[in-house]
């Protein structure tokens, strides 16, 4: 559905960089193999929602955030994807926490917080 870097605090907590790359598609098309996954629960500083982020229980890894305000989407970290090299960010949001020195992306939609229901 849409490529984006999120520049929120919790994604740069939970990459250890200044942003993370997601892929939002149907919740309804994500499937995952294994039972390896477990959560951890934040709430949005925009929505006051429950963010239901969800890693592997072996490795660490993010995998996939589920937002309680947009059930319908799945939104996967971009790193988890086995091939990467067609990902092309249109969108950057929470720009407003963004660190000053990252880099920006070209022709990329930038929005002060997060997406609009």
């Amino acid at each position: 559905m849409v490529t984006l870097l999120c520049h929120c605090q919790d994604c740069q907590r939970q990459t250890g960089s200044s942003f993370s790359i997601l892929v939002a598609v149907p919740r309804a098309a994500l499937h995952v193999d294994g039972d390896a996954l477990a959560t951890y629960v934040t709430v949005g500083a925009d929505t006051g929602e429950e963010r239901r982020r969800q890693f592997c229980s072996k490795c660490g890894s993010p995998v996939v955030t589920l937002l309680a305000e947009r059930p319908e989407l799945a939104v996967i970290k971009a790193g988890t994807l086995n091939d990467r090299s067609w990902l092309s960010p249109t969108v950057e949001i929470w720009c407003d926490s963004a660190q000053p020195w990252r880099a920006p992306i070209a022709d990329s939609r930038r929005l002060a917080r997060g997406l609009s229901a």
